[in-house]
C-alpha cells in the first residue's frame, strides 16, 4: 500500500518580531498544506524588549499552529540587537547558512525583500540569498515587501508593495475570514504600538484593496543594485545609508 507522500517544509525568515505580518497568508497556507513549519528571528528587541517581543511573536504563530519549538531566535543567542544586522553578518551569515542546511525537503523559504525600507530587512535579504545559492535553494527562495519609500516623499511610505524591480508578483487570493483574522493578529504586539499607529491604516487598505498574499522570487544580480531610485526609507529616517550597506555586503564577500 503506498504511503503518503510528506508534505514539505516551509521556512520563514524575519529580521524582527512583528515582521510576520508579511507573511500570515503564506504560514497559514503551509500549515494547512501539512507542510512543517519553522520561523527565525535574526535580532533581538532593543533596550531590553526582546523577551516581550518574543513573547507576543511567539503568541501570535501559535495562533496560527506553528508549534514554540520550530521558532529560533538567533538574534538572541548572537546578541545581535535591532538596528545592527549589516554589522553582524559574519556571524548571521554563519548561523542562518547552518540553520537552512539542518531542514530536509524544503519546498519553500520567505524572507523580507530588497526594497530599502529597513536596513535590516535588506541585510537579512542579502544573507539569505547567499546561503541559499550555496545550498542549492534559491530557487526556493521568495521574498516578501514589507514597507519601502519608492516614489514617495517623506514621511510618506509603501506598505506591502512589491518593487517592480524585484521580478513577477505570485499573488494568492486572501479570503475575507483570513484577512479579518489577519487584522486582529495585528493587534497582539502591544510593545510595538508606536509603529503600528503608523503601519496598521496602511495594512488595513491593503487588504480592503487588494486582499492577497504576494510574493516574489529573488535573484543574487538585484543585490548589485539599489532597491530602487530616490531615497530609501531607511536613508529618510537616518537610520542607515545605501553606502554603507554597500560597504557590508563587500565586507561580508570579501571574507566568507
Amino acid at each position: 500500500m503506498p504511503t503518503k507522500r510528506p508534505a514539505g517544509t516551509a521556512l520563514f525568515l524575519f529580521a524582527h518580531q512583528d515582521d510576520e505580518y508579511g507573511v500570515f497568508q503564506a504560514i497559514e497556507d503551509s500549515l494547512r498544506r501539512g507542510r512543517r513549519v519553522a520561523c527565525a528571528y535574526l535580532t533581538e528587541g532593543a533596550a531590553g524588549s526582546g523577551p516581550r517581543r518574543n513573547a507576543e511573536s511567539l503568541a501570535v504563530l501559535a495562533g496560527m499552529g506553528v508549534d514554540a519549538r520550530e521558532v529560533a531566535f538567533a538574534g538572541d543567542r548572537l546578541a545581535i540587537v535591532d538596528g545592527t544586522l549589516p554589522r553582524h553578518m559574519a556571524a548571521a551569515g554563519g548561523w542562518l547558512r547552518e540553520w537552512l542546511a539542518s531542514f530536509d525537503d524544503i519546498e519553500l523559504i520567505c524572507v523580507t525583500a530588497w526594497e530599502g525600507g529597513h536596513h535590516d530587512h535588506d541585510a537579512l535579504h542579502f544573507l539569505a540569498a547567499h546561503a541559499a545559492e550555496k545550498l542549492g535553494l534559491l530557487a526556493r527562495l521568495r521574498q516578501y515587501s514589507l514597507y519601502n519609500a519608492f516614489g514617495r516623499r517623506a514621511p510618506w511610505f509603501n506598505v506591502l508593495a512589491p518593487l517592480a524591480a524585484n521580478g513577477a508578483v505570485e499573488r494568492a487570493a486572501i479570503g475575507w475570514g483570513a484577512r479579518l483574522r489577519h487584522l486582529g493578529r495585528l493587534l497582539r504586539y502591544p510593545s510595538q504600538w508606536k509603529t503600528w499607529v503608523g503601519l496598521f491604516p496602511f495594512v488595513l487598505w491593503h487588504y480592503l484593496r487588494h486582499g492577497s498574499q504576494q510574493l516574489q522570487p529573488v535573484a543574487l544580480a538585484r543585490l548589485a543594485q539599489r532597491p530602487h531610485d530616490g531615497p530609501l526609507y531607511y536613508e529618510q529616517r537616518r537610520f542607515y545609508t545605501w553606502e554603507a550597506m554597500q560597504q557590508d555586503m563587500a565586507d561580508w564577500l570579501a571574507h566568507r
